[in-house]
Order: structure tokens, then sequence, then C-alpha cells
């Protein structure tokens, strides 16, 4: 597994502290788009690096995807990861939104999917609307393992249930599950 990325709105900031913090090294590269303002995004990077393991910054242009680190997409801009070589590196740039959003999931799993084939995890989880259902399915058809949050521990069943109800989840699970679950695909 060279990659995981997670998708999140409504209620994903407590979800992704809740995931994160039980998460420990060794693990691939993490990347994440939160719905969320600019300004934000970095204060919840910097609050999420004090409680966790892992190293979590505010993602930006040209950091390379390193093992153990987690990448938070900046309000404002959709991340894309491109290959260089045998390097995973960041792009970040203001784009049209995509579902009323930026950053999009959908921008970002698009992304995995091309670059990353089957060497990624899919992680949707709590949020309104259905950004990401299209991304998510696109890395299943690719040979990628996908994980929804399901509907008892969402706050809001919105991306989880379109991810699911389009095909793109693998397997469902409670918030409490996915540290573990995350975990053990990603070692595999």
């Amino acid at each position: 597994m060279q990659l995981i990325a997670i998708g999140s709105s409504t209620g994903g900031t407590e979800a992704l502290s809740a995931i994160l913090t039980q998460l420990r090294p060794p693990l691939p590269g993490i990347v994440i788009v939160q719905h969320i303002p600019p300004m934000f995004s970095r204060l919840l990077a910097e609050r999420l690096n004090t409680e966790c393991v892992l190293a979590i910054k505010e993602g930006a242009t040209g950091d390379i995807v390193r093992p153990g680190h987690v990448y938070i997409a900046p309000g404002n801009k959709h991340m894309t990861v491109h290959r260089q070589g045998s390097l995973l590196v960041l792009d970040c740039r203001p784009g049209e939104p995509v579902h009323s959003c930026c950053p999009s999931v959908d921008v970002l799993f698009d992304s995995v999917a091309s670059e990353v084939g089957n060497h990624a995890l899919g992680v949707i989880l709590t949020g309104m609307g259905k950004d990401g259902a299209a991304g998510l399915l696109r890395m299943r058809k690719q040979g990628s393992p996908t994980l929804g949050q399901d509907e008892a521990s969402s706050i809001v069943y919105g991306m989880p249930k379109a991810a699911y109800d389009c095909g793109a989840v693998e397997r469902q699970l409670p918030l409490a599950s996915m540290p573990a679950a995350i975990t053990q695909i990603a070692r595999t």
C-alpha cells in the first residue's frame, strides 16, 4: 500500500481526530480532503498534529508524500497527487467547485485512482452531499480497497451513503472500527 486517501465533511473533524489519534507507524502517507474554510484547514492540521503520533500538516504544492505523514487539503484549494519518478507529490491549487466544494474529495480520489491505481486505500467518512462517491468508485474499479463510515456512527450519512449506494464502498464500518481496519489493510 502506497497511500491512504480520506474524504470527509460535516462531522469530519471529529471523525478524523477519532481515527488519526489511534493510528501508529508504519503506515503509508495519508492525504485528506475535509470540507473546511481557508485558515481553518491549517488550524485543524496544527491541532491534530499535537494530538497524534503521525506528523500532520496542511498540504502544499510540492510536498512529497512521506510514510507516516498526513496532509490535509487547504481550504479553497483542490489537492491532487502526482507521480514524480517513485515519489508522490502534492499539487494544491484553486479551482472551480465540484459538488459545490473546494477542496473536493472527488478531485483528490480521481487523482489517486489515476496515479496510484490499486496501491491506495480509499476511505469516506461522515458528510453532507455526494462528494467523493464517484472518485471512490473509480478507486475501487482500479482495485483499491475502500471503506465507508456506517450510518449509525455518522453525524450526516450523506457522503458515505452516496458512495455505498453506487457500489464504491467495499466495507462499511462504524467509526470506532476504522483505525484497526485502516492499519490492517495498509500493512498488507
